[in-house]
């Protein structure tokens, strides 16, 4: 992690975020104080989250090490994704703003879907991923990026990331939300509770019942 923080891709790339913070309308409302750190443990329901009482706030609020090393990628899609949201960091409450570090293993996939209340900028810390996302017009915008080099995801759009390589890759991501949300599409349609009747799905994809209730089966909830 060490030769990652002094990599000049990387000064680059915190560079450009501090800017695009600066200079952009964030998706969340702008703050009305110097700080409002969130209050985890509140039981009042806001758009967002409520303020700590100044006396209790500590610079831990403001910190997180979870980025600093990579995590394990040994499971069905071979990708994981370590957030650095508000829920981690509650001093990012109503500044607009939030990080992720994404982990692939060799041809891991971090598999369609989407970011209602955000756009996303990731940054290749090493590897090469096929990167791409799909317009309300449903064209395909992709490209292939490797190490150095970025790509936006826009607000709301169905994207995804596949390493096609024989080594991992990882990215830091950026996103203008403290809380951005991600909603995976096939887990979404497959994997709902209470679930998407079949007959649904059945029509929009244009296969049988046996075929959904197969998919339904890999999406069911672990025992």
């Amino acid at each position: 992690m060490a030769a990652i923080t002094k990599s000049p891709f990387l000064l680059k790339f915190l560079l450009l975020i501090i800017t695009i913070a600066a200079t952009t309308l964030a998706a969340d409302p702008d703050l009305l104080q110097d700080i409002c750190v969130a209050d985890l443990n509140s039981t009042l329901k806001v758009n967002g989250f409520v303020c700590k009482p100044s006396a209790a706030v500590t610079p831990d609020d403001f910190f997180f090490k979870g980025l600093a090393a990579p995590a394990a990628t040994n499971n069905t899609f071979g990708s994981v994704v370590t957030a650095a949201n508000v829920e981690k960091i509650p001093g990012l409450n109503t500044l607009g703003i939030s990080i992720s570090r994404i982990d692939y293993a060799p041809k891991g996939l971090n598999p369609p879907h989407t970011h209602p209340r955000a756009t996303e900028l990731v940054f290749v810390l090493y590897g090469t991923l096929d990167v791409g996302f799909i317009t309300t017009a449903n064209k395909l915008v992709s490209k292939r990026i490797t190490q150095g080099e970025i790509f936006v995801f826009p607000r709301g759009l169905v994207h995804f990331q596949k390493n096609n390589e024989d080594k991992p890759a990882a990215v830091i991501s950026a996103f203008n939300s403290q809380l951005p949300g991600t909603q995976a599409v096939a887990a979404a349609l497959f994997g709902s509770s209470p679930a998407v009747p079949d007959n649904v799905l059945t029509k929009a994809f244009q296969i049988g019942t046996k075929e959904v209730e197969k998919i339904k089966s890999r999406f069911a909830p672990k025992s």
